[in-house]
């Protein structure tokens, strides 16, 4: 989906040539005048001020730059009235946020130079283009919607500063890590002047090591891959693993996962703490160290998967893992996708703990031997590709018994498992080269194809259904799609290869995917996030009220709007998509 803006969103009159691009003509809002006496006409003086104490400790009370007025179009003060507009924030009682002006971000980029020294600021075309979009994302940029500035800080106290001028000058900031993410999470939607804070370059550092404890403080430019070589060598692992590149912040942001998830969890249970940056600069520390607690809100869990929009991640305790002491591969192959899928419910409904659980459909294995990149050739099938782990080889040998027992019982065609290092790495080739294959599949024939790879999860229980639905799907519309499934916690992608002219067909098959997994008691995304292009399918799970009061979450910790705009959920009612 793309999207277009209805109204400047410059203040002091001053739109660049790059934000005319990006900004149609403004249309006037029009509001009904209503006397803000009818709707409280008991409300006291005393009621109100109680009222204000109370909204303004709970942290939601929302800004006085922000909220309608019901008698003018304009801004009203929450101390004079908290509860007109009730618990949570409409998108309706908004107005169209005000950024700053080139002037203002020229007063910015100058103070911001003086923090971070210029060789950690970017402006080359090479550089905003990198930071601006990729061509593995389903969702692009449109002209002007670039980012004016690279920034490359290089500690917290940096970042703290570089926020404290955005602020003053309402210059928007977008966080960028790895830049994997699909959804277009990290796009400079508003085409003004603004932003980003990359921590690849200078923030990539493992602060400390706690073994005894099993945690580990990083910096968000961490890798997952570096960490994880570190950790393998101490013994230790952790547990989420997504897909070549990720970095910790990024990997935070979006509350991602991985192949692994099934046995370890997903980042929302691998984070013991997290160092903050508000929109204000105000650095906040969520969390001591001790793996639980039950002191006060959960401000690190409030923070995961919130994309990057409430605050900027600067520091991470992450929980660790012993890493088994053995732990195999097994493939196993059947005639139809409803077995395989079966297969992974007995195993978890049984209670056989295995480390990760994958499913590839029988296109993505023809896919993997067309592609040449691995060193077999697989049979083309529906498989399984299991990690299983233990302390020892007679454990490690029971769990495998069991595994094919399983299998065997849902018609399996073919099981085999490593016996060696080697043979594991060759086993889990084929999966690790799922999306690649598909990608070079496509490009050999096309080079103007492109990929939309998109995710849901849903029910271990209503997996095979909306699997099958899903790959009926794809079958009758010509596309090329082929199917990733994590299948150990319901969780699976549709990688679908397109034209531009061919689109509008993919954009319908991820909108039936995703409406088929929130029927069946799913969500719009497992592990990706919502970022840009999921905003309205998150709207259609979860209705209204829980957007609504993600919005005053937002207003709260983000007044002015500048922390990654228009993720997640709209925040401008000029805000229109097509």
């Amino acid at each position: 989906m793309l999207k277009y803006r209805l109204g400047q969103r410059l203040g002091h009159g001053v739109v660049s040539q790059a934000s005319k691009r990006a900004v149609l003509q403004p249309v006037r809002l029009m509001h009904s005048a209503k006397p803000t006496n009818t709707k409280f006409p008991h409300f006291t003086t005393t009621t109100k001020l109680i009222a204000t104490v109370g909204t303004v400790a709970l942290g939601l009370a929302a800004s006085s730059t922000l909220i309608k007025n019901d008698d003018k179009n304009t801004a009203i003060s929450s101390a004079t009235s908290p509860y007109d507009n009730g618990c949570t924030t409409k998108l309706t009682d908004l107005d169209p946020p005000t950024y700053g002006t080139l002037e203002d971000f020229q007063h910015a980029k100058d103070a911001i130079i003086a923090i971070v020294g210029e060789d950690n600021v970017a402006t080359s075309a090479s550089e905003i283009d990198y930071h601006s979009d990729a061509y593995f994302n389903s969702h692009h940029a449109l002209d002007g919607q670039k980012p004016y500035m690279v920034v490359y800080p290089k500690s917290t106290a940096e970042v703290s500063e570089i926020m404290k001028v955005c602020y003053k000058y309402s210059i928007p900031t977008i966080p960028f890590a790895g830049g994997t993410s699909l959804e277009g999470h990290y796009i400079a939607t508003t085409g003004t002047p603004c932003i980003t804070l990359d921590f690849a370059k200078n923030m990539n550092h493992i602060i400390e090591l706690h073994k005894d404890d099993l945690d580990v403080v990083v910096q968000p430019g961490v890798g997952w891959e570096d960490l994880d070589d570190y950790l393998g060598e101490r013994g230790l692992l952790f547990g989420p693993d997504p897909g070549p590149g990720a970095l910790i912040g990024g990997m935070i942001a979006t509350s991602c996962s991985g192949t692994n998830a099934a046995r370890y969890g997903t980042m929302k249970e691998s984070v013991a703490g997290l160092t903050v940056v508000l929109a204000d600069g105000t650095i906040v520390k969520t969390k001591a160290r001790p793996r639980k607690s039950s002191a006060g809100y959960n401000l690190t869990g409030l923070v995961i998967g919130s994309e990057g929009t409430l605050g900027i991640v600067t520091e991470a305790t992450l929980k660790l893992n012993v890493r088994p002491r053995e732990e195999t591969v097994a493939v196993v192959s059947f005639d139809h996708i409803e077995e395989a899928s079966k297969t992974v419910a007995d195993i978890v409904q049984r209670g056989i703990q295995v480390n990760a659980a994958e499913l590839l459909d029988d296109k993505m294995m023809s896919v993997v031997n067309a592609s040449g990149q691995t060193s077999r050739h697989w049979i083309e099938k529906p498989t399984l590709f299991f990690k299983i782990g233990g302390n020892n080889r007679v454990v490690l040998s029971e769990l495998v018994s069991e595994v094919r027992q399983i299998a065997k019982d849902n018609n399996s065609s073919h099981f085999e498992f490593a016996r060696t290092k080697d043979e594991i790495e060759e086993l889990w080739e084929a999966r690790k080269m799922a999306l690649w294959s598909t990608i070079n599949q496509g490009k050999s024939k096309n080079k103007d194809i492109q990929i939309w790879t998109t995710d849901v999860a849903v029910p271990i229980s209503k997996l095979c259904q909306v699997l099958s639905e899903t790959k009926e799907d794809i079958n009758k519309s010509g596309l090329t799609g082929t199917l990733v499934g994590h299948a150990g916690d319901g969780n699976f992608h549709a990688f679908l290869l397109y034209t531009p002219e061919e689109r509008p067909i993919a954009e319908k098959l991820v909108e039936n995917m995703v409406k088929r997994a929130v029927k069946a008691e799913g969500t719009c995304t497992g592990e990706h996030g919502v970022g840009y292009g999921k905003r309205e399918f998150l709207l259609e799970e979860l209705g209204h009220e829980p957007i609504d009061m993600m919005r005053r979450i937002k207003i709260a910790l983000d007044p002015k709007r500048l922390l990654n705009p228009d993720k997640v959920f709209k925040i401008d009612p000029n805000d229109k998509e097509h």
